[in-house]
């Protein structure tokens, strides 16, 4: 629908990144509404070009997150996963049918954006969302063109995938924060089949835990990066030299170029996102609460709670329905606090999940996809005493207000 700026549209999706672009595709690919995507214009407010990862299931069936629906826009997969403990031992595991899979959001976006314009029903508009209100019968978006012409765009519903300001309370505040490098070395030094999603093998923090994260795309090409989970974020100046170690150090890879570098900050939080931020107004995105808390992993959540949002509009219902379970928020809750206090090693509580549990299990797991009875016995392959601990003391303590991080929406 190329359109007059403003106008009216059944749906306003703000912000164009992972949640945004991701709702409005299953909503026009199902016909359920019409959608007008709000996106900043080429400058400064425009995000860069950002890595997000997933693991589906490989069957086309749908249930693993993300579907095939974005196959084109699939950079790479992984059949196999290793991590490496804090000892240097690596494991490596088969999680088939799932398959590890890294999409770019250029390549994402483009996707998206055809799809919009051949459809009736979508559009996308370069513009700075000024103001998101509700108004009689549903909301509106007041926008500044690049020409800096004023805009109206109404709707019945608007969703809003742009950071908060500031986070909710919370009684744990962690970030995953990174820095990394798409590294070129001079001869073959990564196989292709492979994915290293934790490797341990990097000088610990004294606070939370650190690893390395490879992605291979090519035997002489991957996606190299430092990763911590802990309060403070580090300088750009402190990544860089974290990176230089675990590249020369630990992989050894002799001498390489650095063709481009990403950086950036995740929650890892057990805040409780509110969802709605008016009567006709949503939250989507990490601004929703669709980050998983535990793992900062976002983009198979975005697909799942898309699918989710397009079926409520579909039937009716004025509510949209959370992006996690109770349960497993419940579970990151004791994770990260138990990470937070110390009271388990975190190298080794991640390493000791992979090398006890099932990996499809595992994965599972992660997802939030588990019964009671799998999280159940994958609990008590865990530090049961510190972790039973964490949960009894849970209850009792404050939620407490604390600023955002500052950042943008997750890769993972």
């Amino acid at each position: 629908m190329s359109g007059e700026p403003g106008g009216t549209s059944d749906v306003v999706v703000v912000g164009g990144g992972a949640a945004g672009l991701s709702l409005a595709y299953r909503l026009v690919e199902t016909g359920v509404a019409t959608v007008t995507v709000v996106e900043p214009p080429d400058g400064p407010a425009r995000p860069a070009e950002r890595t997000w990862c997933y693991w589906d299931q490989g069957d086309g069936d749908g249930h693993g997150g993300a579907d095939d629906d974005f196959e084109e826009a699939v950079t790479a997969t992984w059949p196999l996963l290793r991590v490496h403990g804090p000892d240097g031992s690596p494991l490596t595991v088969d999680p088939a049918p799932s398959r590890y899979r890294m999409v770019r959001s250029t390549a994402f976006e483009r996707l998206v954006h055809a799809r919009l314009e051949r459809s009736p029903g979508g559009r996308v508009l370069r513009a700075t969302a000024d103001s998101v209100r509700d108004v009689p019968g549903g909301a509106a978006v007041r926008c500044t063109a690049p020409d800096g012409r004023t805009l109206t765009l109404r709707s019945r519903y608007v969703f809003d995938s742009r950071p908060l300001r500031a986070l909710p309370p919370a009684r744990t505040r962690l970030s995953q924060h990174f820095r990394g490098w798409f590294v070129r070395t001079r001869t073959d030094r990564f196989d292709p089949a492979v994915a290293d999603l934790m490797d341990f093998r990097v000088p610990q923090p004294g606070h939370g835990l650190a690893f390395g994260y490879v992605l291979p795309l090519a035997p002489d090409r991957a996606l190299v990066e430092y990763t911590e989970f802990s309060r403070t974020p580090l300088t750009t100046a402190a990544y860089e030299a974290a990176l230089r170690h675990y590249a020369h150090q630990v992989l050894r890879l002799g001498e390489f170029t650095v063709d481009a570098a990403e950086q950036g900050v995740i929650p890892m939080t057990d805040a409780r996102f509110p969802r709605r931020a008016g009567a006709a107004v949503f939250r989507i995105g990490t601004a929703g609460g669709a980050t998983r808390p535990a793992t900062g992993y976002t983009f198979a959540a975005v697909q799942r709670h898309s699918r989710a949002i397009a079926a409520a509009l579909r039937d009716g219902r004025g509510s949209v329905p959370a992006p996690h379970g109770r349960r497993a928020l419940a579970m990151d809750a004791v994770l990260l606090r138990a990470l937070d206090t110390g009271r388990i090693d975190g190298p080794a509580f991640f390493t000791g999940l992979f090398r006890r549990t099932p990996p499809q299990r595992l994965l599972r797991f992660l997802d939030g996809a588990t019964s009671v009875r799998e999280e159940w016995g994958i609990g008590l392959r865990t530090p049961v005493g510190p972790m039973l601990r964490t949960a009894l003391e849970l209850p009792f303590l404050p939620r407490r207000p604390h600023p955002a991080p500052g950042t943008g929406e997750s890769p993972r």
